[in-house]
């Protein structure tokens, strides 16, 4: 079975930072596989983006729409949305974290990059939460 994958923001945010080449390099790679972006991380790295990279922000969407321009965005949508309800009910996910894991899980990712979530945690006996950076 092909590993379909899915990156939260925080790994995104390393595409930009210069202080850790390794991590850098790491983020690279996982964008060049094409990977699930959910909604959620879009908003964030967008907001995280403008603050860190302090650019105007049509020159932060044409970079943002270019990095995503092989990804596939996962739009919040009700399924999500109950989706999300269900992970925080069984597993106590914080909102937004709820939101990307079942955007991931929806889009059939089974490996979530983030260096955030309980690395090597296995939600609903499908989806790997991986830190790419261990």
């Amino acid at each position: 079975m092909r590993t379909k994958i899915a990156l939260d923001t925080n790994i995104l945010i390393y595409l930009f930072d210069a202080s850790d080449e390794n991590k850098r390099l790491i983020a690279e790679t996982l964008i060049l596989e094409k990977p699930i972006i959910s909604s959620q991380v879009v908003s964030e790295f967008l907001n995280v983006s403008k603050r860190l990279l302090k650019l105007p922000k049509l020159e932060i969407i044409l970079k943002v729409n270019r990095l995503f321009s092989n990804c596939e965005i996962a739009s919040l949508n009700q399924e999500i949305l109950e989706k999300a309800k269900d992970l925080i009910i069984r597993y106590d996910f914080q909102l937004y974290d709820s939101l990307i894991v079942a955007a991931a899980l929806i889009s059939g990712s089974n490996c979530l990059y983030s260096e955030d979530l309980q690395h090597n945690f296995l939600v609903e006996n499908r989806l790997r939460i991986i830190n790419p950076f261990l």
